[in-house]
C-alpha cells in the first residue's frame, strides 16, 4: 500500500493520500449499491472494512456529495479526484470536526484550574485546548493526509469527559457508538468494561477496598447492557437479518494482511523484525546460512502483505493476541483491585491503547494517537505525566513523517511539528514550573537523536547512492528508533499506575 498517489488533471497534478481514494470509494459503494452488497463489493482493492455505523455515515455524506460531483459516486470511477471531489471531501473532514471541538470544550471543563493567574500558559484548560485542537499528528493524518480521525476522536474524548463528570451512562453510550464507527477502539474496550463494572455497577466500596456482591447493582448492569446491545443491534442488526454477519466480520478483521502495516508502526514487532534482519545478515556473513535460502525481504516493501521471518519464529495472530492481553492485564487488574476514580480509568485506557499498539496484529502507525490525545488531559495536571507526554508525543508524531513523503511536503511537516513541539515543551514547563525538570537527561538525549534521524532520512539519504538499492531504509530507521521511545513511554506509564501509593509522583 502506498502512502500517497497523484492524479493528473487538466490543470495540475493533485497529490492525495490513498485514504482519499478509500473514502471516495466508500461514498460510491454506499450511495450506488443496495445495503446487501456493501460488504461484498470489491471492484476497488480498497473495500469497505469499517463497522456498519461508519458505512451509514458515508451514505449520509454521499447525499451531500452528489451535489458537488455525482461522478465520484460511481463505483467504477477508480482513483477519481476532480477538483469538486477534493473540495467536498476536504470540507467533510473540516465540518465533522465540530464533534472534536465540542469534545475538547468538555474535556477542558474537567481539568483542575489554577486560580488567580492572568497568564494563559498558567491555565491548564487553555494549554489542554491547544494541545488537542492543534495536535500535529491529528492535523497531518486528517487535513494533509486524509481521514476522519478528528470526528472519531471527538467521540472518544467526549466519552472520557462524561466519565470524568460521573455521567457514566452517557460515556458508555458514546463509546458504544464509537466502537460501531471504527473497531480499532476495541484497543481500549477492556478499560471501559472493567471500570464501568467495578466503579459503576458496584455502588459502594468497602473500607478494605474489596469487592462484595452485596454492593452490586443488577439494575445498573442491565442499563449498561441495554445501551451496548441497542447500539450494536442498530449497527449490525440489518446484516444479521440478511445472514451477512460472517462477511462483515471478515472485512473488519482481515488477518491475512500480515503482522505489520505498509511500513512498521513503532512497536515491539518493529524491533523484532529489525532483529530478524540483523540475525539474517550475520548468518549470511558468517556463512551459517545461504542467502538464497532466506525468505525474500518484503517487510519494508511498502506493501500490505504477509511475510515470513528469516531467522526468528514467525508471528501469528494468536501470538499477538496473547501478548496484547498479557500487556494490558496488570492495568485492568489494578483498577479492579484499587479503583482510583475516572483518572485511574483514564490511565488504564492509555495503557490498553499502548499495549494494543505495541503488540497488536497489523497495527497502523496512526493508532499511536489513541494514546497521545487522552494523555494530554493528564499532562496538564501532573508533572510526571507531562514528561511522559512530551516523550511519547514527540516520538509518536515523528513516526508519522513517512506518511508525507514528497519533497513539497517536507517543509510543511517539519514546520508544523516544530511549532507544536516547541509550544508543548514551553507550555508544560511553565505550567509545572518549580516542580523539577520534566525530562531526564537520557530522555533529552534520545529526543535530540530524533533530529539526527530526521536529517539522515529526509536530507542525506535522498542524496546518497543507497537510495536506489535500499529505498525503504528510512522507513526501517524511523520505525525502529521511534519504537524505543514508544516502548519506554509505555513502561513509564505502567510504573506510574502500579506505584504502591497509586499516585504518580509530582516531584
Amino acid at each position: 500500500m502506498r502512502a500517497q498517489d497523484c492524479v493528473q488533471t487538466s490543470k495540475c497534478i493533485v497529490f492525495h493520500s490513498t485514504d482519499f481514494e478509500v473514502h471516495r470509494n466508500w461514498l460510491a459503494i454506499t450511495h450506488s449499491l443496495p445495503v446487501s452488497r456493501w460488504y461484498h463489493e470489491n471492484t476497488s482493492e480498497w473495500t469497505l472494512d469499517y463497522p456498519p455505523l461508519f458505512a451509514w455515515f458515508e451514505f449520509g455524506l454521499s447525499q451531500v456529495g452528489r451535489h458537488f460531483d455525482s461522478s465520484m459516486l460511481q463505483v467504477e470511477n477508480l482513483n477519481y479526484a476532480s477538483p469538486a471531489t477534493v473540495l467536498f471531501q476536504r470540507l467533510s473532514v473540516i465540518l465533522t470536526d465540530v464533534v472534536f471541538i465540542y469534545a475538547v470544550r468538555e474535556c477542558c471543563r474537567c481539568v483542575q484550574q489554577q486560580k488567580g493567574s492572568r497568564d494563559v500558559l498558567n491555565r491548564p484548560s487553555f494549554v489542554l485546548a491547544v494541545l488537542l485542537l492543534w495536535n500535529f499528528g491529528l492535523l497531518i493524518v486528517d487535513h494533509v493526509h486524509f481521514q476522519y480521525n478528528g470526528f472519531l476522536f471527538g467521540f472518544l474524548l467526549l466519552s472520557v469527559a462524561k466519565h470524568l463528570q460521573s455521567r457514566h451512562l452517557q460515556g458508555a453510550l458514546l463509546f458504544s457508538v464509537l466502537l460501531n464507527l471504527k473497531h480499532i477502539y476495541l484497543y481500549v474496550a477492556p478499560a471501559y468494561g472493567v471500570y464501568l463494572l467495578r466503579s459503576y455497577c458496584f455502588t459502594q466500596d468497602n473500607r478494605d477496598g474489596s469487592v462484595r456482591w452485596s454492593s452490586f447493582s443488577l439494575l445498573r448492569l442491565l442499563a449498561l447492557g441495554s445501551i451496548v446491545t441497542a447500539v450494536c443491534a442498530l449497527s449490525f442488526g440489518p446484516f444479521i437479518v440478511m445472514g451477512q454477519l460472517p462477511q462483515v466480520l471478515s472485512r473488519l478483521f482481515p488477518f491475512k494482511r500480515g503482522l505489520c502495516h505498509a511500513y512498521w508502526a513503532p512497536n515491539v514487532w518493529a524491533l523484532y523484525n529489525a532483529l530478524d534482519k540483523v540475525l539474517a545478515a550475520l548468518g549470511v556473513r558468517l556463512r551459517l546460512v545461504e542467502e538464497a535460502e532466506l525468505p525474500r525481504a518484503s517487510m519494508t516493501g511498502g506493501l500490505v502483505q504477509g511475510f515470513q521471518h528469516s531467522v526468528l519464529p514467525s508471528i501469528s495472530p494468536s501470538v499477538t493476541l496473547v501478548c496484547t492481553l498479557l500487556s494490558i492485564l496488570p492495568a485492568v487488574a489494578s483498577i479492579w483491585r484499587r479503583p482510583r476514580g475516572a483518572r485511574g480509568f483514564l490511565r488504564c485506557l492509555l495503557l490498553c491503547a499502548l499495549g494494543s499498539f505495541m503488540f497488536g496484529w497489523h497495527v497502523h502507525e496512526k493508532a499511536v494517537l489513541i494514546a497521545i490525545l487522552p494523555l494530554s488531559l493528564l499532562a496538564v495536571e501532573n508533572r510526571e505525566d507531562a514528561g511522559i507526554f512530551l516523550l511519547l508525543t514527540t516520538t509518536g508524531h515523528y513516526s508519522l513523517f513517512p506518511l508525507l513523503f514528497t519533497a513539497a511536503e517536507l517543509p510543511i511537516k517539519v514546520c508544523l511539528m516544530l511549532i507544536f513541539t516547541i509550544f508543548s515543551f514551553a507550555a508544560l514547563r511553565k505550567l509545572h514550573s518549580g516542580r523539577g525538570a520534566l525530562l531526564r537527561r537520557a530522555e533529552v538525549i534520545y529526543l535530540l537523536g530524533l533530529a539526527v534521524v530526521a536529517v539522515a532520512c529526509e536530507v542525506v539519504f535522498p542524496l546518497s547512492p543507497w537510495r536506489q538499492k535500499l529505498p525503504f531504509l528510512p522507513l526501517l530507521a524511523t520505525s525502529v528508533y521511534c519504537s524505543v521511545g514508544v516502548s519506554y513511554s509505555f513502561l513509564r506509564l505502567y510504573i506510574s499506575l502500579l506505584r504502591p501509593d497509586g499516585k504518580p509522583k509530582q516531584q
